[in-house]
């Protein structure tokens, strides 16, 4: 009997345990995998855990190595014996660095040596600041030297006030040796000030190590010019975008035949590239781009001869992300992948069998006590007769019985991909275990619908995107399981706009809004962000322009502040103090006019944070004060 009543116990145990939900600290244990790379071996895959440590407000890092077959890992103390440098000269004469030097005088004590502890910053173009740091004069610049201990480095783009690797996200992915190691090849927009401000135009440089001069690869094409790799039978590739100041273009490969002419590979797909790799016969290029609600792998075939490509084929199908190419050097290619539900882990992919082995588990011992949300696809007609796919997560146990409160999330960009991406701040996994559905349109401005979609956000942002995100929330609170007398709207940066605009016509469809680092004046806006050509393309131009009437619509039809009489829900504004591309006065302004109108609001301000919250006890703080507002106005 005692045994029967101990197994009895014992299931009961493992059922109470398998039912825990998501919460926000359980979200911030959990690791976080970066691949670095194949050994050259070619036997494992190396790759860095990253854990937040939440006493030291910091994560620390282990390295790690996992056989390309499974099995279990091995810790590394660190990754230069068993990974290839990149930065090596192909004869390893030489490697290549960056590091920032100054090229300006922009501080008082620069011009002032009697006054060293002036703390003045004189200014004389625009870029005067960059996402979260004032510029003090100076710049990332490319080095090389040689391979050996105390060599001298030597700066090849010396005296020139421009980046490479670009700012603020560039790494060494912006400089590569070319097959000779006689040259090098480095990303670079050589432009400053406002000149900088208002273009997009990035350009592939060589510097010659011999006669110690530079030429522009690029210099026909005004737009992004991104990501040089060389293929293995020493043809430079890159990746593309056309039109100056429109960051978000259709991103294409982009091939320099025979050194000569250019071959735009995936010129008729359409399709936007996030980033790719060749194969080790240089025969095919395998690349990654969204595709309706997904990120997935594409192959296309080089057929060099004929100066074209083939079809682009899409490799990996699936509801879940595919982030990084790792390797692609036999049948079983080494991925990344993400769901909703789950932190990125490595896989194996057999291309053949089409079959996939996971190899790092990371988190496997935490998801494994959890029940997990369900995510669904569902289509919904809009406004115009398109069909927009819209992801919805139903809590855990979900039980359509059941009414439950339900979130219309707002992507930002507002040119970017939703997807099955897992986020430690928007986490959908983590709302939908709090007990919300989370309705998450792929609204236009979306990859993987079509360039076109994407790019009709572009100068109509209070248009049909609106349009857009109400049909989604209307058509899922049909469903007896939404309570439509408790509706959230939520969003961050763009998705921060839609929350203010929303919060102006929404006719009493929502019960409370949630906006963080939302543009909430399209004018001041345009006069305090610091990357003024995303403004000019998708406001359609200045403020002053009183002609322009497409940039007087973004700045009286759809600027938010013109809606505010209108306001009548609880609304949080939550703002970093370092955001610069959408800075502080917006949410300042959001504020200030939800409680001079009495309407409840509060204000959550992260003074060291910039578009984003990096810090982790700040990132807890965060996703507390969000379920508190939640729980206190739905």
């Amino acid at each position: 009997m005692k045994k029967i009543l101990f197994i009895i116990l014992s299931i009961m145990s493992i059922n109470a345990t398998a039912q825990q939900v998501l919460s926000p600290e359980t979200l911030w244990k959990l690791n976080r995998v970066t691949a670095l790379g194949i050994s050259k071996d070619k036997k494992s895959v190396v790759y860095k855990v990253s854990t937040p440590v939440m006493e030291e407000n910091k994560s620390n890092s282990k390295f790690f190595t996992i056989p390309i077959t499974g099995g279990m890992p091995t810790e590394l103390k660190d990754t230069k014996e068993i990974l290839a440098d990149k930065n090596s000269s192909p004869d390893g004469k030489y490697i290549l660095s960056s590091q920032e030097v100054k090229t300006e005088n922009v501080l008082g004590k620069d011009f002032y040596s009697d006054l060293q502890k002036a703390g003045a910053q004189i200014y004389n173009g625009l870029d005067y600041r960059h996402w979260d740091t004032w510029n003090n004069g100076t710049h990332n610049h490319v080095f090389f030297a040689e391979n050996k201990d105390k060599a001298t480095p030597i700066d090849i783009m010396k005296g020139e006030p421009f980046d490479s690797p670009q700012k603020p996200f560039g790494g060494d992915e912006d400089y590569i040796w070319t097959p000779s190691g006689k040259s090098i090849i480095y990303v670079c927009k050589k432009t400053f000030g406002t000149a900088y401000a208002i273009s997009t135009n990035t350009n592939l440089y060589e510097y010659n190590l011999e006669t110690k001069t530079t030429k522009n690869l690029t210099e026909d094409n005004l737009g992004y010019d991104t990501n040089p790799v060389f293929s293995p039978k020493g043809e430079l590739t890159w990746l593309q975008m056309k039109r100056d100041g429109y960051e978000a273009d259709k991103n294409d490969i982009i091939v320099r035949f025979n050194g000569a002419s250019n071959i735009n590979l995936t010129a008729k797909w359409d399709g936007s590239v996030e980033s790719f790799k060749w194969s080790p016969d240089g025969a095919k290029l395998y690349f990654l781009a969204a595709v309706d609600g997904t990120q997935q792998l594409f192959e296309i075939a080089y057929l060099p001869l004929a100066k074209k490509a083939s079809e682009v084929k899409q490799i990996t199908f699936g509801d879940f992300d595919v982030h990084d190419i790792v390797d692609v050097s036999s049948e079983n290619f080494i991925l990344t992948r993400t769901d909703m539900n789950h932190a990125l882990e490595i896989y194996s992919f057999n291309t053949k069998k089409k079959t996939w082995l996971q190899l790092t588990k990371t988190n496997e011992e935490t998801y494994a006590k959890l029940a997990l949300p369900k995510f669904e696809r569902r289509y919904v007609t809009t406004t115009d007769n398109k069909k927009m796919l819209v992801w919805v997560l139903l809590p855990p146990n979900f039980d359509k019985s059941q009414k439950y409160p339900t979130l219309l999330y707002c992507q930002g960009g507002p040119q970017s991909p939703l997807t099955q991406f897992y986020s430690f701040r928007w986490n959908f996994s983590l709302m939908a275990s709090q007990g919300y559905i989370v309705v998450a349109p792929n609204r236009r401005g979306m990859y993987g619908h079509g360039q076109a979609w994407n790019e009709q956000i572009s100068k109509d942002w209070g248009g049909q995107v609106m349009d857009d995100y109400l049909s989604a929330i209307d058509d899922v609170a049909k469903e007896n399981y939404v309570d439509k007398s408790r509706l959230g709207c939520i969003g961050a940066s763009y998705g921060g706009y839609s929350v203010f605009y929303l919060a102006g016509i929404h006719n009493n469809r929502f019960k409370t809004f949630i906006a963080h680092d939302g543009v909430f004046n399209t004018q001041s806006m345009f006069g305090t962000t610091e990357e003024v050509f995303f403004n000019n393309w998708d406001f359609g131009g200045a403020y002053w322009e009183k002609d322009n009437a497409v940039a007087q619509k973004s700045y009286t039809t759809f600027n938010p502040i013109n809606f505010v009489d209108k306001w009548n829900k609880p609304i949080l504004i939550i703002q970093g103090g370092l955001d610069f591309r959408v800075p502080i006065g917006q949410a300042q302004e959001a504020f200030q006019a939800a409680q001079l109108r009495g309407i409840k609001s509060r204000l959550l301000y992260f003074p060291e944070e910039n578009h984003w919250v990096l810090k982790p006890q700040n990132a807890l703080v965060w996703q507390r004060e969000f379920y508190k507002w939640l729980k206190e106005t739905l």
